[in-house]
């Protein structure tokens, strides 16, 4: 799944937020308090929405040439208020001066003098501008989180959010701050009331418009699909009607805001909300959820329709789109809830339509229907997600060892590390069923960690007791993703004290194709760490033979499904040879996996295959028993010094 690291259950939590402030912001903005009161509230409100040790708003001075921090809340918050600094200063000045946020991410916009000042506190600061429908007010900033974690990208982007709606709160206390000043001439109150009110009925439209729409794209939303969904339901209970609700995601948006910018990645949020307003119409709502997340609520309609208007959808959504004369091709993934068959309340049915969304996206399908099979919340579900995650806090994921032999020399050189969970009440657990709850929930990264870990320290133990073998161990889309892993292994490696060339990872095509370039800046890292990179599974993925060339590996890893029919299947043995030739052409070493029998294992090696794994030398053991394997089998098994 998607930068799919959040859970679906983390998501709604932050869209109940998103959605209090929401509330939050409208009170203010009727309320009719004062300039000082609304900055009050403002900031006790940013405080507690990005969970911050300090919120404070800084306002320019009527020149512009200086500013003043006019609220401030929380920690050492009476040594901000009402200091007053040139504009030429400090990263607040900085803000005010470009008219652009400030987070970790803006370092890159520093020459290198600043850079190097800011680096070491760029993470704990966040800054974004105030801007007016009058004029540019300043901004509004918060210190350090109370989790001791840098702002990220979704704080930016949720800070930003509420800075372009408080700005009116803002402006409307102005306004009747203003008011009441003018109040002391009684012609200059006529006139700048009249203007003032305008201004008043102006913003407070401008608002009653913000509070159910999305500034950027125009279309409504999660308030107010949120609330056309309820009213469906109602409706649709009392008329004994279906209702479906279609959760869109755009795949890969994440890599168009790295590589292009966010700039480009808004405009190009901005032209996709034309292209649905069009769609839009009485009988159903089109709406922005926030990010690349939309939303469609149809009113009487099941399945059926719902798909039909998916397919609408995508023609819609898969039409190129042209940006400063550069072209970008679209995919969307969709997920389909039906009322009442999937879910009677609307957080049910969004549920289970993000549940849809997000197989449709790993099944790499445009569109999946909600079944209840593939729910993530289900109680049983929820149960084994539990326990999994008790299992690998107390370190219980077991590892099996498969070895690996060198077919030239007859010498066994090493072993796939393979995790295994003993569930207490369960039994052993297959990988088939633990590892997508481990991708749905986040867990894959401390898993793969917790694996490396023990697959590492066993290797040494291996050393130490005189064999001198490989360890290779499987790694998933999400760790490619993650720009820390190569510093994480490193640490492990250096910890139990392994040669990082006994140390080979495992990868397949789609886990690299998912976000290539990361992937490749990953591997790249991990192969100048002199760490063996294998493509597991070859010839079952999709990527072509020139990403394969620029791919940093030294192996290819035969998928079992072409080796073991090679006897008896022409189309298999001819593909086994034709990858064992490519990989030797382009100066790799092949493995070939589930090698069962004596005719197999005779084939490879006329072949040229390099090394083989399966059932005909051992089953995955423990580590008891591959120890006694290591001392009892037939094949070379190389010394090392013991220590």
């Amino acid at each position: 799944m998607s930068e799919q690291s959040t859970t679906a259950e983390e998501q709604l939590l932050r869209r109940e937020r998103e959605l209090n402030m929401l509330k939050e912001i409208t009170r203010l903005i009727s309320s009719g308090q004062t300039l000082k009161e609304v900055f009050a509230h403002v900031t006790d409100i940013a405080r507690e929405l990005l969970k911050a040790e300090t919120a404070a708003i800084p306002l320019l001075t009527k020149d512009q040439s200086h500013y003043v921090y006019r609220s401030a809340s929380g920690l050492n918050a009476e040594e901000l208020l009402d200091a007053e600094l040139p504009i030429s200063v400090g990263l607040c000045g900085w803000v005010l001066r470009n008219q652009r946020p400030w987070w970790r991410g803006s370092l890159d916009l520093l020459d290198e003098a600043e850079r190097n000042h800011w680096e070491k506190d760029a993470g704990s600061i966040i800054l974004v501008p105030l801007v007016g429908k009058q004029r540019f007010l300043g901004g509004i900033a918060c210190i350090n989180k109370l989790d001791g974690t840098d702002f990220d990208e979704d704080d930016i982007d949720l800070l930003s959010m509420f800075a372009s709606h408080i700005s009116i709160a803002i402006e409307n206390a102005m306004a009747f701050e203003e008011l009441r000043t003018a109040r002391n001439s009684a012609e200059a109150y006529r006139v700048r009331l009249e203007k003032l009110n305008s201004k008043l009925l102006q913003a407070n439209s401008e608002l009653q418009f913000l509070a159910v729409h999305d500034p950027l794209t125009g279309l409504p939303n999660r308030a107010l699909i949120s609330d056309r969904l309820e009213q469906g339901i109602l409706r649709a209970h009392r008329n004994d009607e279906q209702l479906a609700l279609i959760m869109v995601d755009l795949d890969n948006f994440k890599d168009i805001n790295d590589t292009l910018g966010h700039g480009t990645g808004d405009e190009l949020l901005s032209i996709l909300g034309k292209r649905l307003t069009e769609l839009q119409d009485e009988d159903f709502t089109v709406g922005r959820l926030g990010g690349d997340e939309f939303a469609v609520v149809l009113p009487d309609a099941g399945s059926d329709r719902a798909m039909a208007v998916a397919e609408i959808l995508k023609e819609l959504l898969h039409k190129p789109v042209e940006i400063d004369e550069r072209v970008i091709n679209l995919d969307a993934s969709m997920g389909v809830a039906i009322y009442p068959d999937h879910g009677a309340k609307p957080s049910d049915l969004m549920k289970c339509a993000d549940v849809a969304m997000y197989i449709a996206k790993r099944n790499r399908d445009v569109v999946s229907v909600y079944n209840t099979k593939n729910n993530p919340y289900n109680q049983k579900h929820l149960e084994l997600t539990r326990d999994l995650r008790t299992a690998i806090k107390r370190r219980e994921i077991g590892l099996y060892f498969q070895p690996k032999i060198d077919l030239r020399s007859g010498t066994l050189i090493g072993a796939e590390a393979l995790a295994r969970w003993s569930h207490p009440s369960h039994g052993e657990v297959s990988p088939t069923k633990f590892v997508p709850i481990l991708e749905q929930t986040g867990l894959i990264k401390e898993f793969t960690l917790q694996v490396l870990d023990k697959a590492v320290c066993y290797c040494k133990q291996c050393e130490r007791a005189g064999y001198e073998i490989s360890v290779a161990v499987n790694l998933s889309v999400h760790n490619l993703r993650d720009e820390s892993l190569p510093d994480q292994v490193d640490d492990i490696l250096m910890e139990h004290d392994l040669d990082s060339k006994r140390l080979t990872l495992e990868i397949t095509e789609s886990a690299v194709m998912e976000d290539y370039m990361k992937s490749i800046e990953v591997l790249g890292d991990l192969s100048d760490m002199g760490i063996e990179l294998s493509i597991d599974d070859f010839g079952t993925g999709y990527s072509s033979l020139g990403y394969l060339k620029r791919m940093p590996v030294q192996q290819l890893k035969i998928d079992r499904s072409f080796v073991s029919d090679m006897i008896t299947d022409r189309d298999d043995a001819i593909i086994v040879r034709s990858t064992v030739d490519l990989a030797h052409n382009l100066g790799l070493k092949t493995v070939a996996e589930g090698v069962e029998t004596e005719e197999v294992l005779a084939v490879l090696g006329e072949m040229g295959c390099d090394q083989v794994q399966g059932y005909l030398i051992s089953r995955p053991l423990p580590q008891e028993e591959f120890f006694l394997f290591l001392r009892n089998c037939e094949w070379i098994v190389p010394e090392a010094d013991a220590a």
